[in-house]
């Protein structure tokens, strides 16, 4: 009977060690200086945004994978672009306005959300996909991160607590 209980406790234990494990591997996100990004990835994100000013990036690690997220300014727009470190662009997020919505997705966003307070909004492209990203406090003062197509349909609904919500 010791013998099983001791078995058991280094099974908890060890079982607890693999979870933290894993949560530490699912996005490590670091800050990285301009001047130690792979020089693929800025001529990549300089190619595409011609105009834009780097604000900064980090390196992270999505499923053990390096990608780069570097954050720019263009024309007052923020844009966060993902790269992998040999310059190929995996995502694009940029900020823009409730009234730069597509109808579809704003009508569906009224019609969920009625009376939300919006508080960020992402037009996302992934490879080919298109989507819209937006941060929202319901009326009853939840806060929802909620992902539409661009035909409005509603393809991933998030709750964030507070602290993720000042994060983002």
């Amino acid at each position: 009977m010791q013998q099983m209980r001791g078995w058991l406790v280094a099974g908890v234990v060890l079982g607890a060690l693999a979870g933290m494990t894993a949560r530490a591997d699912e996005a490590k996100e670091e800050k990285v200086p301009l001047d130690k990004v792979p020089k693929a990835v800025l001529d990549a994100v300089k190619a595409k945004f011609k105009d834009a000013e780097l604000v900064g990036a980090e390196k992270e690690n999505e499923k053990g994978k390096v990608v780069y997220e570097i954050n720019l300014k263009v024309k007052g727009q923020t844009i966060e672009v993902s790269a992998t470190p040999d310059g190929k662009i995996v995502s694009i997020e940029k900020t823009i306005a409730v009234k730069d919505l597509p109808k579809a997705v704003a009508e569906a966003l009224d019609s969920k959300y009625p009376k939300a307070t919006i508080k960020i909004v992402e037009e996302i492209t992934h490879g080919e996909k298109l989507s819209y990203e937006v941060l929202l406090v319901t009326a009853d003062k939840k806060t929802l991160e909620v992902v539409f197509d661009p035909a409005g349909k509603v393809l991933e609904e998030e709750k964030k607590d507070k602290k993720e919500e000042k994060k983002d």
